[in-house]
């Protein structure tokens, strides 16, 4: 495993009210509330509508290269999905909010097989029947749908889980490093080198969202993002 050095905050928001998500933005009938001095996130859909009822929730920062994102996550009701989209910018370098851009509202097409190129790791599966079964940590890279890594999911279905669970998510030109902690124990899931060639160039900064598959309630604290070295 590649070692990380972090360094300077880049980004903090401890995701505790409406004021610290002034600019973000909810592609997809989602809302958010703060009950628990943490950020809620549900649809307003129910899961029969299918991806119709899928959400997405940008922060409006743009990241650079060689960052560690990371994140507490408490599922409160299952099933469904959690990801994180990063690195995530226009196939031609615009802004995923470049108005030329075909328009999103949540369908799962609309984010893999568009004009937006992004990686992104699904770290809570509990949709489909499949995932019951066996429960994996996904990373895909966009545009496309391309199954590059995947390791063990140790959180706990919802109605078990206690939290906060630690997600963190290093992304160093062609690395990408995916741990998940709680309390003093963190396990390092899987780590993936990209040789940018099997599924296009690697990949650079760009934005990062939170997607959420109906009908999967979860909240969320305490966003950071900080700079990163690999030591040699």
């Amino acid at each position: 495993m590649a070692q990380i050095a972090e360094g300077d905050i880049l980004y903090q928001n401890p995701l505790a009210s409406a004021m610290d998500i002034a600019g973000w933005r909810m592609e997809g009938d989602g809302t958010t509330s703060f009950p628990q001095g943490r950020m809620r996130q549900e649809s307003l859909r129910p899961p029969e509508d299918g991806q119709d009822a899928n959400i997405v929730h940008w922060c409006p920062e743009v990241f650079p290269d060689q960052v560690a994102i990371s994140w507490d996550f408490w599922p409160l009701h299952d099933p469904g999905l959690a990801i994180l989209f990063f690195a995530a910018a226009g196939c031609k370098g615009e802004s995923i909010f470049d108005p030329s851009l075909a328009p999103r509202c949540g369908p799962y097409g609309q984010y893999n097989n568009s004009d937006i190129n992004a990686l992104h790791i699904s770290y809570f599966r509990r949709r489909l029947a499949g995932e019951m079964l066996l429960h994996t940590c996904n990373l895909r890279k966009s545009r496309g749908f391309h199954l590059v890594a995947q390791g063990a999911d140790p959180i706990p279905p919802a109605r078990f889980a206690r939290g906060p669970y630690r997600i963190r998510i290093v992304k160093a030109g062609p690395l990408v490093q995916f741990s998940v902690g709680l309390g003093k124990m963190f396990l390092t899931l899987f780590e993936w080198q990209d040789n940018g060639e099997d599924y296009g160039p690697v990949l650079g900064g760009g934005r990062i969202g939170f997607r959420q598959m109906s009908p999967l309630i979860a909240e969320y604290a305490n966003l950071t993002v900080r700079e990163v070295e690999l030591d040699t």
